[in-house]
Formats: C-alpha cells, structure tokens, sequence
C-alpha cells in the first residue's frame, strides 16, 4: 500500500512507454508490447502487473480462437489518472477535467469581451475547486495544464495587465499539485498527437484556425517549441500580398467581414455562402504558401489543417489548400499530403490537459 497516492505517478521509462504505445496503438496483448518494446516477455508481465495495480491499465476479455496462446488485450483504464485543463481564448476561457483516455467528464465556460488576469484567476480557482469538491478521490488529478496566447498585450491596451503577468506561478499558489503552460496553438498541435484520430508520421506541421490562426510542428515525434517557445508559430509567417498568415485565415477576419462576432459553438455558425466562400478561398491560398514554405524548410511529410471552425468549415478549407497546393512552384520539394484534424474545438484545451499527462506519463517526460 502506498502511503501517498501520488507516489503513483512515479513511473519507470518502461512503465511510460507500455502506456505511451497502448495510448496510440490502442488495446495490446503483452505478446505485442513486448515484440513494440524490445522488452522480455517476462518484464513486461511485471510491469504491466504493476500498471494494473496502481490502477492505470483494464485487462479485457481473454482473445481465443487464433494462432498461438491465447491473448488478454490491455488498455488505458479511464479512471487511471485525471488531468485539468484551462484554455484562455480571446472572447472565451475554458476549464476541463479530462480522464485518461482523453475524454472530457468535466467542462466550464466563460465568455467576455476580453480576458482580464484577476477575471481568469477568479474563473480558475472557483472552477478547480468546483471539480475538487466533486471528485471521490481528488488526488487522481495528476496536474493542470494551461493553454494561452503569448504576448496577450499585443491585442490591444486593454490588454496591458497581462504583461510581466506569471499567469501558472499565480494559479500554483493554491494548489496541491503542479502547473504547467503552453502556447495554445502548439498545444492543439500537442492533443492531435496524443489524442487525435489520425495516423501521423513522427514529422508534421499544425496549422490551427481560430480567432487568430496558429501553428504547431512535431519532429522526431515530438512537439517542438525553440529556445523562446515560439516555434511552429505559423500565424505569424509572412504570405504574399505583404500580410501574415494570422490576417489571411482567422476567424476574426472572417468576423470583420461579417460586421459581427461568431459564437463559441459550431451551432450558432451561420455565415452567407457569399462572404464564407472568398474567405476559405483566400485562407486556402496562404495555408498552401505557409505549408510549402514549413515542408521546403523541415522536409515533413504531412500537414494538419483544424481549427475552432465547425466540420464542414474546416473540411472546405483543408480540400481548398489541397488544391491550392497543386498549383504552387515545388521544384525540389515533395508537396506534403494535406490532412483534416480530428479535435476541432476541443484541441486547446486537450492540449492543455496533455501537458500534466506527457510530463507524468510520457516516455521522455515532456512533450517537447
């Protein structure tokens, strides 16, 4: 028995990789972990053993009826640990609990005109309480993560408190477990490769289209942020014209054609085909430049279009860069295959909430 149930969480790399592969493969059999692992099929019988005990793996029903032994499947148990995330948005602020599958149990929500740190703060800790009070057994939360813009006072003057803000030393003050933040764009990028639906090589490019459009890239398998957390930051990439990708394909500048804002919910998007139509047109041509432009500079095979759009939205936009992409100069270069992500609206805050997971629960201990 465990004196603190924390202690759990003091995994071995062995341990992490079981659950990193079962996370993105789905259920195994040990046969399989061992062959994915290089381990003994001895070791992995402890190991899992001891995943199961601590309550992070489910054994499913026995597998008869094949070639060889018959084989007992492993997956994530749900409740194995809890993750939080918070995601800060222009016009919305975000709180989730998340089990160990990715599900979201728990989610709050607010709007605003714009966010203000003493209004997030006080959003958070009422939310995290909130969700502690519920909990049979708080100490599952491995951590929280965060997910937000940086340079928040760029937007405007209104934005001035944020600066020099530590917005995850003031969350921590009144917490029992760790905080942990990201630059939102690369923490969609970040859920896409924990919890999407997608097959992906270990190098893509995140494109993700929101208020603002943003970016993430993944090398190696991994998340790749720079030395100032920056990187990937593809909204920022210069298109033709004199413009950045973030003028071109954001939601707000589809709003500024609209003359109003849209909501926070794929229900409530209704936009004329007549003013849609140019604006994917037009986002399409500078996704297609900007993901060139990332495949010339890292050689990545694939790129991911997603974005807090609704799916028939992001679906227009990813087929436009498709063909946009074919009629662009790629001498020298393979154009890479255009994907349609598979979080939409949920990315960020997925992403947040990966942020405790990969540090806990990854091979490496990070995601990056």
């Amino acid at each position: 028995m465990l004196n603190d149930p924390r202690d759990r969480l003091d995994l071995s790399r062995n341990e992490r990789l079981i659950l990193s592969l079962i996370r993105r493969r789905g259920p195994l059999p040990r046969a399989a972990l061992a062959q994915a692992t290089g381990l003994s099929p001895q070791a992995i019988t402890n190991q899992t053993r001891k995943l199961i005990q601590n309550g992070f793996l489910d054994e499913g029903a026995v597998v008869r009826g094949k070639v060889g032994q018959p084989s007992t499947p492993l997956s994530l148990a749900p409740g194995g640990a809890l993750f939080l995330g918070l995601k800060l948005g222009r016009r919305l602020v975000e709180l989730a609990l998340v089990d160990f599958t990715g599900a979201i149990k728990i989610h709050r929500q607010e709007i605003y005109a714009h966010p203000t740190p003493d209004r997030i703060i006080a959003f958070a800790r009422h939310g995290i309480a909130t969700i502690l009070a519920s909990l049979p057994d708080p100490t599952r939360i491995a951590g929280l993560g965060v997910a937000t813009p940086f340079r928040l006072w760029d937007w405007g003057a209104e934005m001035a408190d944020w600066h020099d803000f530590d917005l995850a030393a003031r969350l921590a003050e009144e917490l029992p477990f760790q905080v942990f933040l990201e630059n939102d764009a690369s923490t969609a990028c970040a859920a896409e490769l924990i919890f999407g639906r997608l097959s992906l090589p270990p190098d893509f490019v995140h494109l993700y289209v929101a208020h603002f459009a943003g970016g993430g890239v993944v090398l190696d398998g991994r998340l790749r942020v720079g030395p100032a957390r920056n990187a990937g930051a593809l909204g920022s990439m210069p298109v033709p014209g004199g413009r950045q990708l973030l003028d071109v394909a954001s939601v707000s500048t589809l709003e500024a054609r609209l003359g109003h804002s849209l909501p926070p919910d794929d229900s409530g998007w209704v936009v004329p085909a007549e003013v849609e139509r140019p604006w994917i047109e037009e986002s399409a041509q500078a996704m297609a430049f900007s993901a060139l432009a990332a495949t010339a500079l890292l050689d990545i095979p694939v790129v991911v279009i997603d974005g807090a759009v609704p799916p028939a939205t992001r679906h227009s936009l990813t087929e436009a860069t498709r063909a946009e992409m074919t009629s662009l100069p790629a001498a020298g270069i393979d154009r890479p295959r255009i994907l349609e992500g598979s979080l939409a609206r949920s990315a960020r805050i997925l992403g947040a909430a990966a942020l405790p997971l990969a540090h806990f629960f990854e091979p490496d201990g990070s995601l990056t």
